[in-house]
């Protein structure tokens, strides 16, 4: 977090994923620690809290924009012919930053792929808020993908009876309590890319 003070633009994903290792990866080993988790599970505990971190990232982009702070890498910003993420900036370019946000998208899914990998470490008791958690992080990120432009609108986030609900339903599905439910179910939303 002491790279906010320093650094407010990240020119390769490696830069970023270095803020990530600090800001959010290390919340994931801290959690495996707390939980009794076998050392197996650091490796997908670090691609939890770096998926969480990166929708956070995509979530925020607005609210970032205004404390002129841009998390992404530049390369992918240059890459879509993006000078920058402000709102008057992308709504010139709405095509290039619905690919850009695709990229990151996909991104996201990726490491939140990797992530569900690493369920099959975690006690029950402990999985149901993981698995609570990671689905309305997905939750958002479908939310993001069907209209991009929601984040300059406001601040995309699961109601509590959502979050209630979806936690009831995975104590309720106690026999595939280790095992993904459906991963980055909103892939459907972008057309861009083939996926896996």
């Amino acid at each position: 977090m002491e790279m906010d003070i320093t650094k407010n633009r990240y020119e390769t994903l490696g830069e970023t994923i270095e803020y990530i290792y600090g800001s959010a990866e290390v919340i994931g080993l801290m959690m495996s620690k707390i939980m009794d988790l076998p050392k197996e599970s650091l490796y997908y505990a670090k691609y939890l809290g770096r998926s969480m971190q990166y929708i956070n990232f995509i979530r925020d982009i607005a609210e970032d924009v205004k404390l002129d702070r841009i998390y992404f890498p530049n390369k992918d910003m240059k890459e879509f012919n993006l000078v920058d993420l402000s709102e008057g900036e992308v709504r010139k370019k709405p095509e290039n930053y619905k690919a850009f946000l695709d990229k990151q998208l996909e991104r996201y899914c990726q490491w939140q792929k990797k992530a569900e990998e690493g369920y099959q470490f975690i006690p029950k008791r402990y999985l149901i808020p993981v698995k609570t958690a990671s689905e309305m992080y997905n939750w958002t990120a479908e939310q993001i993908a069907k209209y991009p432009f929601i984040v300059y609108d406001l601040k995309v986030k699961p109601k509590i009876a959502q979050i209630v609900t979806t936690s009831v339903l995975n104590m309720v599905d106690s026999k595939k309590h280790n095992k993904a439910k459906i991963i980055c179910p909103f892939k459907k939303f972008l057309p861009s890319k083939e996926y896996d």
